[in-house]
């Protein structure tokens, strides 16, 4: 009797920041529209350190090169309001009317910012997180333009970046 071993053969991804990743074709997520700036890129994977816990890695499958860093949303601004207008809402492909949940129906996320040399050290973008129906894998950039919020909001107060002495 013959032994057959049954390999999966799974799509493989090669980053430029994490070399080469296995994923299944049920953790891509589709942004038809792409990113601001980057509206050729419709096809991400989102990835997760452990020590680099709470940050996640928006990585395209596109381009190697193209790696976002996100924070989740509430860890950036506890009392973050995403306000979906009818738009967003039929384009995310959730239900008219609802109230989705951050972290059980969608996943709301700001892109992190951290340049060398910038005196207000890392920041994060409220003005326009990523928000992603997590039941149907669709996302987008969400323009949050009435909000207050900025595009640049500091992760750190000034005394939390202070050096030691």
């Amino acid at each position: 009797m013959l032994s057959h071993t049954i390999r999966t053969n799974m799509p493989r991804l090669q980053t430029t920041y994490f070399g080469e990743l296995d994923y299944s074709e049920g953790s891509v997520y589709q942004f038809p529209h792409g990113l601001p700036g980057f509206e050729t890129e419709q096809a991400f994977v989102f990835l997760r350190q452990p020590h680099t816990e709470p940050l996640m890695f928006m990585q395209s499958l596109g381009n190697q090169q193209l790696c976002f860093i996100l924070l989740p949303i509430l860890v950036a601004a506890p009392r973050y309001q995403v306000d979906l207008d009818p738009e967003y809402v039929s384009e995310l492909k959730l239900t008219a009317g609802c109230n989705p949940r951050i972290g059980e129906d969608i996943l709301c996320a700001a892109i992190l910012t951290a340049s060398p040399g910038e005196p207000a050290g890392p920041t994060v973008n409220l003005m326009a997180p990523v928000v992603v129906n997590l039941k149907e894998r669709i996302g987008m950039q969400v323009i949050q333009a009435n909000s207050g919020h900025s595009h640049r909001h500091p992760l750190f107060t000034p005394e939390e970046l202070a050096p030691c002495s």
